[in-house]
């Protein structure tokens, strides 16, 4: 058995993890079994009593979460189709964990909309291009929960409804900003809607660095949640 240890990409963490994960299973060729991609994440380490605003939006945003996806090669669940990255290295500083007198505590750039936007715009037009794919094409959106305004930012940046961020927006109100996980908990609540066969998905990721991914996957049959989630 193999494992691979995936640290220090924060809210976008869980999309590098699972193109790690592909590329362990295509590797592996057709009989290759099974690859599970986790993501844990333990946000309150960082909750901290501070009259610092990023440290208040953080205590009242962040929550601990743990997530897992099961890749293999059968036709069920979705297809991993494309998927594309974007760093922003010299906005660094705009979202990072720095330590503070021994402590650790999450630093958040009051811009941080807007660049998050702007990088999630441009990483989704290049993947989605890459099929010939429009916007409206897409039936259904996993966004991070990064936030009210940074869901408005990047909806309004990509041109995405707001119809089609309903999961997005329920699993901010009933978990919060979970870090990598979080973009999981989303396509949960999608796959529990009922997603059609050839339907359209795009996981969205952003955090530390600033890095901004996505993937780009399409339904093979509807997924059935009580049989366990695939991908």
């Amino acid at each position: 058995m193999q494992a691979y240890d995936l640290v220090g990409s924060g809210c976008g963490g869980a999309i590098p993890n699972l193109q790690v994960a592909e590329a362990v299973l295509e590797k592996r060729g057709t009989d290759g079994g099974v690859v599970v991609s986790v993501s844990v994440e333990i946000c309150s380490a960082t909750f901290q009593m501070d009259n610092d605003p990023s440290l208040i939006v953080s205590n009242a945003l962040f929550g601990d979460g743990a997530a897992a996806a099961v890749l293999w090669n059968r036709p069920s669940g979705f297809q991993m189709i494309a998927s594309a990255d974007r760093f922003v290295p010299e906005q660094r500083e705009a979202v990072r964990f720095v330590h503070k007198q021994g402590r650790l505590h999450n630093q958040l750039s009051p811009r941080l909309p807007g660049m998050v936007a702007q990088a999630a715009a441009q990483v989704v037009a290049e993947v989605l291009a890459s099929r010939a794919l429009r916007v409206e094409d897409v039936a259904c959106w996993a966004l991070h929960t990064g936030g009210e305004k940074i869901i408005d930012a990047v909806r309004d940046e990509i041109g995405i409804p707001e119809a089609r961020l309903w999961a997005t927006r329920k699993v901010l109100g009933d978990y919060g900003n979970m870090s990598s996980p979080t973009v999981w908990f989303v396509l949960d609540e999608l796959m529990g809607s009922g997603v059609e066969p050839g339907d359209w998905c795009v996981m969205v990721g952003y955090g530390a660095g600033l890095s901004a991914m996505r993937i780009c996957c399409e339904s093979r049959e509807p997924p059935k949640p009580k049989e366990g989630k695939r991908i």
